[in-house]
C-alpha cells in the first residue's frame, strides 16, 4: 500500500466537566517532523502521543492538536453535577472548630452550609490522571485509524496517477525506438555528402570513419533501454508499496537524466518532441512523488 504524507483526522469525546478534541493533520516533508499543541490538562501526555505516532509514520510534517474544553458550568455552579464529600477535610475542619471553641468559648458553632462551602470539602468527581490517559489513548487509536485511512486513500490516487504517467512515457519510448535507424541513416547521408565536399572524394575511408564516429555519438539506444529499465523499476516499487517515496524520487532523477540526454542527442524534430513530452510526464511524476511517504 502506498501512503501519502497528506492526511487528516479529527475525534471528539465528552468527559465529565468537559470534552476532549483531537485533531491530526500532516503535509509532505523530507523527514519526520512532529509538532504538538496540547491543552495544559493533557500536556504531560506528549511523550505517549509521540510514541504512538512514530510507530505508524516515518515521514511528513505532522501536527497534533489536543484540546480540553471545560463545560460552561465549571467554576459557576455544582447543581446537577456529581459531587463527592471529602470526609478527611470535614474531619480536620471539625477538629479545628473544636480547638477554636476551647480557646474562644463564645464563638459560634459551624453550620452545615458553612462546612459545605469550605474550600476542599466538596469535590467534583473529575477524571484521574490514569482515566484521562485512558481516554486520550482510546481517542488516539480511533484518530490514527482515520488518519491512516485518509493517507491510504490519497496514496492510492497518487499511485494510479503515477502509473498513468509511466504508461505515457513508455508509449513515447516505443514511438521513438523505430524512428532512430532512419533518422541516423538520413543524417549520415547528409554528413557523407558534406565531408566529401570538404575532404575530397579520394578520402572515402576518412569519410566513413567520421560518419561512423558521429553515428555512435548520436545513438540513443542505451538511453532508451535505461528509460525502460527505470520505468519497470517504478512499477515494481509501486506494486511493492510501503515507505517508498525516497526510492521513487531517486528514480525520477534518473528518468529525467536519460530524457535530457535523449533530447541533447536528438537528430530529428520527432525525437526532440518525444524527449520533451517524456520530460513533461516525468516532471509531473516528480512533483507527486514528493507527497509519498
Amino acid at each position: 500500500m502506498i501512503l501519502s504524507m497528506t492526511g487528516f483526522a479529527a475525534v471528539s469525546r465528552d468527559l465529565p466537566h468537559g470534552a476532549l478534541n483531537l485533531e491530526i493533520k500532516s503535509v509532505n516533508s523530507r523527514f519526520l517532523d512532529l509538532m504538538f499543541r496540547l491543552a495544559d490538562e493533557v500536556r504531560s501526555l506528549e511523550p505517549t502521543l509521540r510514541e504512538t505516532l512514530t510507530q505508524s509514520v516515518t515521514r511528513g510534517k505532522v501536527e497534533v492538536r489536543l484540546g480540553y474544553g471545560k463545560d460552561s458550568q465549571a467554576g459557576q455552579t455544582r447543581a446537577g453535577r456529581p459531587l463527592q464529600l471529602n470526609e478527611e477535610a470535614v474531619r480536620r475542619l471539625g477538629e479545628a472548630a473544636g480547638a477554636v471553641k476551647r480557646l474562644v468559648p463564645e464563638a459560634l458553632d459551624l453550620r452545615v452550609m458553612e462546612v459545605l462551602h469550605w474550600p476542599g470539602v466538596l469535590e467534583d468527581t473529575a477524571l484521574t490522571a490514569d482515566q484521562m490517559l485512558e481516554a486520550v489513548l482510546a481517542m488516539m487509536g480511533e484518530a490514527m485509524g482515520e488518519f491512516s485511512a485518509s493517507r491510504a486513500r490519497e496514496g492510492e490516487k497518487l499511485k494510479q496517477m503515477l502509473l498513468t504517467r509511466v504508461a505515457g512515457v513508455e508509449d513515447w519510448v516505443k514511438k521513438t525506438e523505430p524512428l532512430m535507424p532512419q533518422a541516423v541513416a538520413d543524417l549520415q547521408v547528409k554528413m557523407t555528402a558534406r565531408l566529401r565536399d570538404a575532404l575530397g572524394a579520394a578520402d572515402d575511408e576518412r569519410v566513413r570513419q567520421e560518419v561512423a564516429m558521429f553515428g555512435i555519438k548520436i545513438d540513443v539506444a542505451e538511453e532508451l533501454s535505461r528509460l525502460e529499465a527505470h520505468l519497470s523499476e517504478v512499477r515494481r516499487v509501486l506494486d511493492k508499496g510501503g515507505a517508498c517515496g525516497k526510492r521513487l524520487d531517486f528514480l525520477m532523477q534518473e528518468l529525467n537524466r536519460e530524457a535530457n540526454t535523449l533530447g541533447s542527442k536528438s537528430v530529428s524534430g520527432e525525437i526532440s518532441t518525444a524527449a520533451m513530452e517524456m520530460k513533461i510526464l516525468i516532471e509531473q511524476m516528480r512533483e507527486q512523488v514528493q507527497n509519498i511517504e
